[in-house]
């Protein structure tokens, strides 16, 4: 449970304004108490006959330390602690924001993915007293809390610039790709939102137009409507038209998607290369590629939403 303290209360912005380069100190800590409620705490006990009873958390934390440790090219996360546990502590207080997220995505995917199976019996050898989807939403609602403009959704940190459009169409279109079936278009939208986070712009659109095209491949396949392996998006969006999956009205509308996400593609020439300048990179400003994946969420969501109606 989260409490509404009055002195939050009188904090809470008139607007969506979200942080994305420094997460608070207190935010930092709160991420660290849903650790010891929702993974435990690193501990072991001796009995009085000299047995030594290690937590089920202790691996989880060795785990991810490891990992950690293993990605960034290190031997530990901090010079203080004892334990990995307490590693994991000094190392979120302390480092950057792009790693801070790093270990709350892979920390909350042992929460979500592994944790979440454990039985009562080892949840209270752990004295884990959180349940995993209480925790992957106290988080959510700490990022709220805070204007950080994170989410954690489908074992993934995904970058949110509009809380409205993130509740009503990025976080339907991520969920509904993963309960259709929809997985190589679901593995290229998250794809997409990682590049995003990571501040990869192109690469972002690049994988938002491959997720737009794989929903529409997808269809396709499963309807029975011929295109070849390797059609863009314009003949399939042409073969959704033909088939009455869409009404010609919307012709000019996903037109405009496709366009809109195709001009992120890596280069263009340089208007002014006369002197053998070759080319420029063309730098795509964040809020553009904001847009583009708003778009192809709602978008996907649409197209998919469609192809259930015909069923």
């Amino acid at each position: 449970m989260i409490f509404d303290l009055f002195s939050k209360r009188g904090k809470k912005p008139d607007k969506e304004i979200f942080i994305y380069d420094d997460l608070p100190k207190n935010f930092r800590i709160q991420v660290i108490h849903i650790w010891s409620d929702a993974i435990g705490k690193w501990y072991y006990e001796t009995d009085y006959l000299g047995k030594v009873y290690t937590s089920p958390s202790n691996n989880i934390w060795l785990q991810i330390h490891k990992q950690l440790c293993k990605e960034y090219g290190i031997f530990s996360l901090s010079e203080m602690g004892d334990n990995p546990f307490a590693k994991c502590q000094y190392f979120i207080q302390n480092t950057t924001t792009e790693q801070v997220l790093d270990i709350i995505e892979m920390s909350f995917l042992w929460i979500d993915k592994v944790i979440s199976s454990w039985e009562q019996s080892t949840l209270q050898k752990a004295k884990i007293t959180q349940r995993a989807e209480d925790a992957i939403e106290e988080l959510n609602q700490r990022f709220r809390e805070h204007a950080i403009g994170y989410q954690y959704i489908e074992g993934r940190i995904v970058r949110v610039d509009s809380e409205y459009i993130y509740t009503e169409a990025v976080q339907p279109a991520i969920t509904m790709l993963s309960e259709e079936g929809f997985e190589g278009a679901s593995q290229e939208f998250m794809s997409a939102h990682e590049h995003f986070r990571k501040k990869r712009y192109k690469e972002a659109v690049s994988d938002a137009l491959k997720a737009f095209e794989s929903v529409m491949k997808t269809i396709c396949k499963r309807k029975g409507w011929e295109v070849r392996e390797n059609a863009t998006a314009k003949p399939l969006i042409n073969t959704l038209f033909q088939n009455g999956l869409l009404s010609t009205s919307l012709q000019t509308q996903f037109s405009s998607l496709r366009d809109t996400l195709e001009s992120g593609l890596p280069t263009i020439r340089n208007k002014n290369s006369g002197h053998g300048q070759g080319e420029n990179v063309v730098h795509l400003p964040p809020h553009l590629v904001a847009y583009a994946l708003h778009l192809a969420a709602t978008n996907i969501l649409f197209l998919i939403e469609s192809y259930k109606a015909l069923d």
